[in-house]
């Protein structure tokens, strides 16, 4: 697929979320004249520790989207085991198609070109809900997560609280 052809589905899919918004999460490019870089901002989900925050991330899109994943990054600070400490996110759907060189994940578990912006962020949303500690990005958190959980609480609900100041 050529740039131009993802250049017109990633308008599509912008479209899309604007007139059909998504509760949980808002999207819009960082800057209008590169539609391959989206702004979005994630909702902490309901009953979750990250319930009430307000999450920045940046998602970048390569030219040969949708046959490639996206990566996200978080640019609001967040404690969380599949999210790297530099913000970005760790999650099966946004690793390469095909098979796992490590094993870890099956092939229908890793990207594949029928994933929107919408089912990434809503992938994103239920990673909030339920880490994987067992393939952690952030191995510190993944440990609180598993063996000090009043810890991992207490960084998340900071997290949560600058969030909401930054918003």
């Amino acid at each position: 697929m050529s740039s131009s052809q993802a250049s017109l589905l990633l308008q599509k899919q912008l479209k899309d979320l604007c007139k059909n918004p998504v509760d949980g999460f808002s999207a819009g490019l960082v800057d209008e004249k590169n539609i391959f870089e989206w702004s979005v901002t994630i909702i902490g989900p309901p009953d979750t520790l990250y319930e009430g925050g307000f999450f920045n991330a940046i998602m970048s899109f390569p030219s040969n989207y949708p046959n490639s994943p996206p990566t996200v990054k978080f640019t609001s600070e967040l404690w969380h085991p599949n999210v790297y400490t530099d913000g970005r996110v760790c999650i099966s759907i946004l690793h390469p198609p095909g098979d796992d060189p490590n094993g870890y994940e099956l092939a229908s578990e890793r990207w594949m070109p029928v994933h929107t912006v919408e089912s990434i962020v809503l992938s994103i949303i239920s990673m909030l809900s339920s880490p994987n500690d067992e393939s952690p990005a952030n191995v510190e958190a993944a440990k609180e997560w598993r063996e000090t959980r009043d810890e991992f609480r207490k960084k998340v609900s900071r997290c949560v609280r600058k969030s909401q100041e930054m918003f």
